[in-house]
């Protein structure tokens, strides 16, 4: 039958088998993918701690904003050079891998000499341009669906990254913008069940950007897995009463622990690796 999707190489009739991307010894697609650390890099105290903890968990992808796109222009805009800097150095010797957002095109070279996986935000979904350029990189590319976007416009972004020859597309549903304001944004877990079918890219979900609300991050973790995601990228942070950003939404440590036993259950239903550890970690001795 002929394909009358506006996609094509993003589409199971192109390739119906699940496309797997290995990155730091995770085969993402098969083995359930959890990025995780603070929304922003502040201080390397911050990042190493963070990053120790996450580590004996067996957490094996290091999140963190260095460049920070900020609705307005008077909020924490990262660290930038410095915040890249100190989150190589934490991940280098935790024996993680740094994922991190790209805001523009003159970045790239400094940010593919500094992360492992470059993060497309909501803001950029459409960004063309940059779109084009990450197809001509060898490094995975976690896509994020635009606030506004559709799932056919989000489907269409990623098109334009495998065009261009990289097929290493991770996709990430962070939510939605609806009439709804008890939430920061409305998670769509329907679109994790729809994507997994229109598309063999992984597909992960942000439930902190896409509640904005601490304890709701566990439960729509737990959700977004059953639903059939292929991991999660979650805001962890030492002491979110104090954090630059995004503080509201960003899981304590033992939080974070806690939630990982509800995770392997859930990773069940569809037969995902979880590799991680379930130590017994005293998050105090982590907490300032």
């Amino acid at each position: 039958m002929e394909n009358r999707k506006p996609y094509q190489l993003v589409s199971r009739e192109w390739k119906p088998e699940d496309t797997v991307i290995e990155l730091n010894g995770v085969k993402i697609g098969e083995s359930l993918m959890m990025v995780a650390g603070p929304c922003a890099i502040e201080n390397e105290e911050q990042i190493f701690t963070i990053s120790e903890f996450l580590s004996k968990l067996g957490i094996k992808f290091l999140r963190g904003g260095a460049y920070k796109p900020r609705t307005s222009p008077y909020s924490f805009q990262g660290l930038k050079t410095e915040g890249l800097v100190l989150m190589r150095k934490a991940a280098d010797h935790f024996g993680m891998a740094v994922v991190t957002e790209i805001m523009s095109m003159d970045k790239l070279d400094e940010l593919c000499e500094y992360a492992d996986m470059l993060q497309v935000g909501t803001r950029n979904m459409q960004n063309y341009p940059l779109l084009r350029a990450l197809g001509k990189i060898n490094k995975p590319i976690l896509l994020k669906r635009g606030m506004s976007s559709t799932i056919e416009e989000w489907l269409l972004a990623a098109e334009y990254i495998l065009a261009g020859g990289n097929s290493k597309v991770v996709l990430c549903e962070r939510g939605i913008r609806t009439f709804e304001n008890a939430t920061r944004n409305t998670l769509d877990l329907s679109a994790v069940a729809l994507v997994k079918e229109l598309s063999h890219l992984p597909v992960i979900v942000d439930p902190s950007q896409a509640t904005g609300v601490r304890n709701l991050v566990p439960p729509m973790s737990v959700a977004a897995i059953a639903a059939g995601a292929d991991g999660l990228i979650v805001e962890v942070h030492n002491q979110p009463a104090e954090a630059l950003s995004d503080g509201e939404q960003s899981l304590y440590l033992d939080q974070f622990a806690d939630m990982l036993n509800p995770l392997r259950q859930a990773a069940k239903i569809h037969n995902k690796v979880f590799d991680f550890d379930l130590p017994k970690v005293n998050s105090n001795a982590f907490a300032n």
